[in-house]
């Protein structure tokens, strides 16, 4: 299936007051896994490719490209969106590949250079026809605005808002990014606050670190777009090891890789089903 616009599927999540599933590509195999859960769902999902993957892969285009073929061969009504991208010049990239939304994260910027640039992001990618994410507060590691104790303030993230022209903003609401253990602790009152306050969609990023009834509750709060990561890595590589444990003589990747992909595929859908409330 074609790829979706991003401002259409998330559209989607706020009339219906539900969340929207974003899950990071890594490599193709999670790209696949992602696309078939969500197609065994059949529930929408924005594939994100992360500055960091970017890194990795060394370039864009070949995981765009491989995601977007992908995603094209599937099932799944599926988004392209670049992650925590700080570099201004892979976001126009990004414009240039067909990308439906990217988030753009200058916040290890001084707060008025933060916003300046931003706005100018944002402005670049509406003339595109793209959807524009970002962030108040320093992120981009795993710390920032993402650290123990980090809150985002209603009104400010409101002037933010105004101040750039974003459609949709992640808030600092007791997640953490790249946590292994499901045990943050979300501000449910403080989300609530912050739906009344900031006039775009809410994005969780950290999720991997939410339990499935605080996600639901997040979501039941006011958060939509909810990302996750580290959790469905952490179910695929827990896979590969069980398979290498069992084999210690294999060698062919796609003995390992494989059920990987299955592993992680089943759990793509389990919590497309959480987020979403399906």
């Amino acid at each position: 299936m074609p790829l979706v616009p991003t401002s259409q599927l998330i559209a989607e999540a706020v009339a219906a007051g539900r969340g929207l599933p974003a899950f990071n590509v890594i490599h193709l195999e999670s790209a696949e896994a992602i696309l078939d859960g969500a197609a065994d769902a059949g529930l929408p999902v924005i594939l994100q490719i992360s500055e960091n993957a970017v890194k990795y892969h060394g370039g864009l285009a070949p995981i765009a490209e491989a995601s977007r073929a992908a995603a094209e061969g599937s099932s799944a009504r599926a988004a392209l969106h670049l992650d925590h991208a700080m570099d201004p010049e892979l976001v126009r990239e990004a414009l240039g590949l067909g990308f439906g939304s990217v988030m753009f994260d200058a916040a290890h910027l001084p707060d008025e250079e933060n916003r300046t640039l931003t706005a100018q992001i944002t402005s670049e990618a509406h003339a595109a026809g793209v959807f524009v994410e970002a962030e108040l507060g320093e992120v981009g590691g795993k710390d920032g605005a993402h650290a123990p104790g980090v809150r985002t303030d209603p009104d400010d993230a409101a002037r933010f808002v105004a101040d750039t022209g974003v459609d949709a903003l992640a808030v600092a609401v007791g997640s953490s990014h790249a946590m292994t253990q499901r045990t943050a602790a979300l501000d449910l009152e403080l989300i609530e606050r912050l739906h009344a306050a900031v006039p775009v969609p809410l994005v969780l990023h950290g999720s991997s670190g939410v339990s499935d009834e605080l996600l639901q509750r997040g979501v039941a709060a006011g958060m939509r777009k909810i990302n996750v990561s580290t959790h469905l890595n952490k179910v695929f590589t827990a896979a590969v090891r069980k398979v290498l444990a069992a084999n210690p003589d294999l060698v062919d990747s796609r003995k390992y890789l494989g059920p990987a992909r299955e592993a992680m595929r089943a759990e793509v859908a389990r919590l497309a089903a959480v987020i979403t409330g399906a």
